[in-house]
C-alpha cells in the first residue's frame, strides 16, 4: 500500500452513523493538509540526490489521498461525504494557489477575469511567469479584443484548429467558450454544420496543421474570391494567427500531460501523457525552485546516468564554443549540414509511432481524417528550403500582420522573442551557464524540420547538442503531438527539472507557431504582390 494511504482510515466513512463519519473526515483533512504543507516545505530544504526518490514517493502518496477523495466527492451515497470531501478538495487547492507570490496572483488574476476560469494551461505555465503575461496578452486580445472576426468565429477556429490533433482539452474549452459568446449549437454537431466560409477554412486548416511547407498563393486566392463566402485579407490573417496560436498550445497541452480541470470530463483522472509524478495541484503548489528527481517506470531513480548526461552535454557546449572560435565553416559546408540534418530529421521517429485514431466528438470538427504529419522527401517529393534571408518574421511576416491586424504582429513578436531569450543561466543542478547555444539549437531544429533555413548557423551543431531520445520528443511535440507519451518526457534531460522541461515545450511551441506562419504569411505576400 502506497506511503500515505495506510494511516488514513476510510472504513469510518462506511459507518452510518453521520458522527462517526464525521470524525473520520476531520481526520483525513488534516493528514491531507500536513502532507501538503511538508511537501511545500521542500523547496526550502537543500537539496540532496537521496531525497529524490522519497520525495517522488511523497508526491505519489498524496496524489493517491486526493484521487480517492475525489472519488467520494463524487460517488458516495452519503450526501455529508460528498460535500465534505470536495470541501476539503477545495481548500487544498485554495491553500495552494494562495501560496504564489504577488507576479503569480497578479497573472491568476489576469487570466481569471479574461477567460472566467483559472485553466491548466495556465497553472503549468506559470513556471514561468514573464512567458505567460506575454501569452495571456497575446492570446486575449486575439479571442476578445476588437479585430476582423466575430467572438464566435474565433473560438470555432480555436475548435477547428485544436481538434485537427485531437486535442479535446482545448475543443471542450472552446466548445464551452463558443456557447458562451452566442455561438450556434447546430454548428457543434459537425463542420458541415458550419457556414460555408468556415468549411472553405478547412483545407488550409488541414495543410497548415501537418504540411505547411505545401501552402501556395493558390490556397489563399481560393478563400479570397469565393464570392458571397469570401474572406477579407484582414480576415484572413486574423483566422491565420488563431489557426497557428491552436495548433501550437494542442503541442503544449499534449507536450506536459495536461488533463482537463478537475471539474470537467476526465479531470479526476491522471492519464498519460502527465508530468512524470505531479499532479496539477502540485504544479501550481509554488514549486519553480525545487530540484525534481526525475522516477523512471521501475520506480528507480538513475542518479549517476542522468548526472553523467548533463556533464556531457556541459561538455560539448564548451568545445562547440572552442571550435567557432578557432575557426568557420565555408557556406558550402554549412549548406550541406543542413541538407544533411533535414535528411536525417525524416527518420527520427518512436517505437511507439502507431495511428490514432480520433474519437468522433472531436473528428466531427474537421474533414480528411487520415491527413496528417509527412516528412519531406518521402516516396521522391522533393520541397525547396525556405531560406529565412528571403522572407522571414522580421522583415516580412511581422508587417504585414501588424498592417493587417494592427497591434498582433507587435504582440507576437514579443511572445517570440521571450520565449527565444527566456533563460534563467542554469541547467539541472548547475547555475551561471550560458545556455543561448542549446536554445538555438533547438529553435533552428525544429525550423529545420520545417525546411526552414538559416545560412548563419552551423546545422552540425544540432547533433551535437541534442540526442536521439530528445529529437524523438521534439518531433512528435511539434509534428505529431497526439502521439506523444510520458516515456518520451521521461526519457530526455532526466536530470532536468520539471519547469526546464516545460520551458523546453515553450521554445517548441513558439518555434513551430513561427515555421507555420512563414508560410502561410508568404502564400498571403505573394498572392498580394
Amino acid at each position: 500500500m502506497a506511503e500515505g494511504e495506510n494511516e488514513v482510515r476510510w472504513d469510518g466513512l462506511c459507518s452510518r452513523d453521520s458522527t462517526t463519519r464525521e470524525t473520520a473526515l476531520e481526520n483525513i483533512r488534516q493528514i491531507i493538509v500536513r502532507k501538503t504543507e511538508c511537501l511545500r516545505l521542500v523547496k526550502e530544504t537543500p537539496y540532496r540526490p537521496a531525497d529524490g526518490l522519497s520525495n517522488a514517493v511523497s508526491l505519489d502518496g498524496l496524489n493517491k489521498l486526493l484521487a480517492h477523495l475525489l472519488m467520494l466527492s463524487k460517488r458516495c451515497p452519503f450526501k455529508d461525504v460528498r460535500e465534505k470531501s470536495e470541501f476539503i478538495l477545495k481548500s487544498v487547492q485554495i491553500l495552494q494557489v494562495g501560496s504564489e507570490d504577488a507576479q503569480m496572483h497578479t497573472l491568476f488574476a489576469d487570466s481569471f477575469a479574461a477567460l472566467g476560469r483559472l485553466d491548466n494551461i495556465t497553472l503549468v505555465m506559470v513556471f514561468h511567469p514573464q512567458y505567460l503575461e506575454s501569452f495571456l496578452k497575446t492570446q486575449h486580445y486575439l479571442l476578445q479584443m476588437d479585430g476582423p472576426l466575430p467572438l464566435h468565429y474565433r473560438h470555432y477556429i480555436g475548435i477547428m484548429a485544436a481538434a485537427r490533433h485531437q486535442c479535446s482539452y482545448l475543443v471542450n474549452l472552446h466548445v464551452n467558450d463558443f456557447l458562451h459568446v452566442g455561438g450556434d449549437p447546430k454548428w457543434l454537431n459537425g463542420l458541415e454544420n458550419a457556414p460555408q466560409k468556415l468549411q472553405n477554412l478547412g483545407e488550409l486548416n488541414k495543410v497548415l496543421a501537418h504540411r505547411p511547407w505545401l501552402i501556395t498563393k493558390e490556397h489563399i486566392e481560393g478563400l479570397l474570391k469565393a464570392e458571397e463566402h469570401s474572406w477579407s485579407l484582414a480576415e484572413l490573417v486574423h483566422a491565420v494567427v488563431l489557426l497557428t496560436h491552436y495548433h501550437s498550445l494542442a503541442s503544449f497541452t499534449f507536450g506536459c500531460g495536461i488533463s482537463p480541470e478537475i471539474h470537467c470530463d476526465g479531470g479526476h483522472t491522471f492519464r498519460p501523457p502527465s508530468v512524470s509524478n505531479y499532479c496539477i495541484c502540485d504544479i501550481t503548489n509554488g514549486n519553480h525552485s525545487v530540484d525534481e528527481m526525475q522516477v523512471n517506470s521501475a520506480g528507480n531513480v538513475s542518479v549517476s546516468d542522468s548526472f553523467f548526461e548533463v556533464e556531457a552535454l556541459m561538455e560539448k557546449m564548451k568545445q562547440l564554443q572552442e571550435c567557432r572560435d578557432e575557426e568557420e565553416a565555408s557556406q558550402e559546408e554549412m549548406t550541406s549540414r543542413f541538407e544533411i540534418e533535414k535528411r536525417e530529421s525524416m527518420f527520427v521517429f518512436s517505437s511507439d509511432d502507431e495511428e490514432v485514431t480520433p474519437a468522433r466528438d472531436v473528428s466531427r470538427h474537421f474533414e480528411d481524417t487520415s491527413y496528417g504529419y509527412k516528412d519531406f522527401s518521402r516516396h521522391g517529393m522533393h520541397v525547396p528550403t525556405f531560406r529565412v534571408q528571403d522572407y522571414c518574421w522580421e522583415d516580412h511576416g511581422y508587417s504585414l500582420v501588424n498592417r493587417l491586424y494592427p497591434d498582433v504582429g507587435q504582440l507576437i513578436d514579443e511572445k517570440f522573442h521571450i520565449a527565444y531569450n527566456l533563460t534563467y543561466n542554469t541547467m539541472a543542478m548547475h547555475k551561471d551557464v550560458d545556455t543561448s547555444m542549446l536554445r538555438r539549437a533547438i529553435w533552428n531544429y525544429i525550423h529545420c524540420m520545417f525546411g526552414i533555413r538559416y545560412d548563419d548557423y552551423d546545422y552540425g551543431e544540432i547533433n551535437q547538442l541534442l540526442d536521439r531520445s530528445f529529437k524523438v520528443y521534439i518531433k512528435t511535440i511539434v509534428c505529431t503531438p497526439e502521439k506523444v507519451t510520458k516515456r518520451m518526457y521521461d526519457s530526455f534531460w532526466r536530470q532536468f527539472k520539471h519547469s526546464e522541461k516545460v520551458h523546453v515545450n515553450l521554445l517548441l511551441i513558439e518555434a513551430r507557431m513561427q515555421a507555420e506562419l512563414l508560410y502561410a504569411l508568404r502564400a498571403i505576400t505573394r498572392y498580394m504582390t
